[in-house]
């Protein structure tokens, strides 16, 4: 069975949806740009100053859908994918590391925890498959294929139609997922950083939260690289997630001057990682794709 999938999506709703009817798995979402940017750019008008940044459905459903069209381009086939060189599964809108059995790559992993969060929300629940939900409850995590070439051959199994079927089927959840992690990644990178740093990465953290577009910056940056305090995720001692940015950063320009500085540091610990990373990941091969990415938060005015 193929899937083409239709996306009914309006701002201003907390729900995407979708209708399947016999066609291609490479189809993608529909171009909703101007007004997910439209509610991510109003989203930060208001003044975030308190510990707590709180994300509405909606802000949370655009920034899930721009972070889909940065992963994999919004396509239902991407959903299910395994990067070359790569000894793990990307899955979803945020493309959430599944590890197989045994895997030492020292990133976080995140498909677990997704697939927790849906079994613990009613609407959720009812879209994971009963083989994955039986897995869970066996205390068996890892994902079932153990490289990228059974993964690939699987691709049109009842398994990864189950998985695309899941993951297309709960991208507002997911959204509300990746907005969650969001949310409470300032506490998490605070607690990490050196006493001497934390009122600067604080402070640097909030004049980018209140930049148009600076929600989305962050949301999509913790996604995509982390908030760095993983002590695995460095290459000779040197990291790259959000507290690693944050701390490159000495600007106090409110607007877009905080997410063009954002941006250049991303781009300079991205740089570093790729420099420090071992020969035979061949990190170098990504890292144009990871600078457009640092351009869509330019915020355009």
């Amino acid at each position: 069975m193929r899937y083409r999938t239709v996306f009914l999506f309006a701002v201003g709703t907390s729900v995407s949806a979708l209708v399947w009817s016999g066609c291609s798995t490479t189809s993608t979402l529909s171009n909703h740009t101007s007004s997910s940017v439209d509610v991510i750019a109003n989203s930060s008008k208001k003044t975030i100053l308190s510990n707590n940044v709180i994300l509405s459905d909606d802000e949370a459903l655009a920034i899930g859908y721009r972070i889909w069209k940065n992963e994999c381009k919004g396509s239902i086939e991407g959903l299910t994918t395994w990067n070359k060189g790569e000894e793990f599964a990307s899955l979803g809108i945020g493309h959430f590391i599944w590890f197989p059995a045994g895997c030492k790559a020292p990133f976080g992993e995140s498909f677990p925890r997704l697939v927790d969060f849906l079994l613990t929300n009613e609407q959720g629940a009812q879209y994971v498959p009963i083989w994955l939900k039986e897995a869970f409850e066996r205390g068996e995590r890892s994902c079932p294929w153990a490289m990228r070439e059974e993964f690939q051959s699987a691709q049109q199994s009842e398994e990864m139609r189950d998985l695309r079927t899941l993951l297309a089927s709960t991208v507002s959840l997911q959204a509300r997922f990746i907005a969650n992690r969001m949310e409470s990644a300032l506490q998490k990178i605070l607690d990490a950083a050196p006493d001497e740093d934390r009122e600067r990465v604080r402070a640097q953290f909030y004049r980018v939260a209140n930049a148009p577009m600076g929600l989305y910056v962050l949301a999509d940056y913790v996604n995509f690289k982390g908030e760095g305090i993983r002590t695995s995720e460095h290459y000779g001692y040197r990291g790259w997630g959000l507290l690693q940015v944050l701390q490159g950063m000495n600007g106090t320009e409110e607007g877009k001057a905080a997410l063009r500085e954002f941006a250049a540091s991303a781009e300079q610990r991205l740089t570093e990682r790729v420099e420090n990373a071992p020969p035979e990941r061949n990190e170098q091969r990504w890292l144009p794709g990871w600078k457009r990415r640092l351009r869509t938060y330019l915020a355009k005015q």
